[in-house]
């Protein structure tokens, strides 16, 4: 790219730089649940969602933005913006507030979606719009409401959204509470961890929808029964979010593993175990458990939630391994 970089050039790097993202998330198999959402990552330019963005370097974060006098700057931005990593969307005081969701995990979250024509979705997080964009190209933007507590975000999502030609219904609002005057939705998708599934989401569904949420280190797929029930097993995959913040619902301490061996903190698996039974397990009691059932992945937990009650298990809903959810009617949902 020349010194003095024109908007074609850009355009054209923005779109060789989307091609090869594109092809990395597929390398990565996210979507393989559903490969018709490869179409929507080549065509919603993300670069547009984050006109700037921070990575952390030596001494602190640098910040990439797209109307940087610097062309050098430009360039870096527009290739950063097609990494498939995280991006620092929102600091304050050196600490992260916001951030773009790693592609390839947004490509698996939407795939396992197993969305179909004519659904109707909730994405409670704005974030930047793009997993909005997504979406609305999928399904059109009648079909798309997403939510978010702070006005800022909800803005700034609306601009990047109508910059790239989209317009889903964006609210701002408690996300926990869902969007009642949009419901009845087909599906609904979180982009940030909770404690426990929040019952306005189930009474707001179809029968047979679909609800996929960060809980614990993991994603979890409730199918709705009823407007009371919901039931689902966690992916596979790892899957770390900002929690919710500002809620009934704090954010717990972290737990001190001394006396355990060496390989229980090491292990992905057995922390998302003492993650999910915390309050219920002590470290000990879980790490025997854990030993006991050898070493269970993600697959084989579970989430019920029923009308007046909502707990986690292993292996099956009424087997001998279950523990307690919080109650999450009243948390106050902030998007990471």
């Amino acid at each position: 790219m020349s010194g003095h970089a024109s908007e074609h050039e850009l355009a054209d790097l923005a779109a060789s730089a989307r091609a090869a993202m594109v092809r990395a998330v597929e390398a990565s198999g996210a979507f393989a649940a559903d490969p018709r959402w490869r179409e929507a990552f080549g065509a919603v330019p993300r670069h547009l969602f984050v006109p700037y963005y921070y990575v952390s370097g030596v001494g602190g974060f640098e910040r990439r933005w797209g109307e940087s006098p610097d062309p050098r700057t430009r360039e870096r931005w527009v290739r950063g913006a097609y990494e498939d990593t995280p991006l620092a969307t929102r600091l304050r005081d050196g600490e992260l507030l916001s951030s773009s969701s790693q592609p390839s995990l947004m490509a698996l979250m939407l795939a396992e979606l197993r969305v179909e024509d004519g659904d109707r979705v909730l994405e409670i997080g704005a974030g930047t719009g793009y997993n909005a964009a997504l979406l609305s190209y999928r399904l059109g933007d009648d079909h798309v409401t997403t939510v978010d507590l702070d006005p800022e975000i909800t803005e700034s999502a609306r601009r990047h959204l109508a910059a790239a030609g989209y317009h889903p219904t964006v609210v701002t609002g408690d996300g926990a509470r869902g969007v009642p005057e949009r419901a009845p939705f087909d599906r609904i998708v979180a982009t940030c961890r909770l404690a426990s599934v929040p019952r306005a989401w189930i009474a707001q569904c179809r029968t047979g929808a679909l609800i996929l949420t960060p809980l614990a280190t993991g994603l979890v797929a409730l199918t709705v029964r009823d407007q009371e029930h919901a039931e689902g097993r966690f992916l596979h995959t790892p899957a770390y979010f900002v929690p919710l913040r500002g809620g009934s619902l704090p954010e717990p301490e972290a737990v001190a593993l001394g006396g355990l061996p060496r390989r229980a903190g090491e292990s992905d698996l057995f922390l998302f175990l003492l993650a999910l039974t915390r309050g219920t397990l002590d470290p000990r009691e879980a790490y025997a458990l854990w030993e006991r059932e050898g070493m269970p992945d993600r697959r084989r937990y579970g989430i019920t939630v029923g009308a007046e009650h909502a707990w986690a298990w292993l292996d099956e809903p009424e087997g001998p391994y279950a523990w307690p959810l919080p109650r999450a009617s009243g948390a106050r949902l902030v998007e990471p």
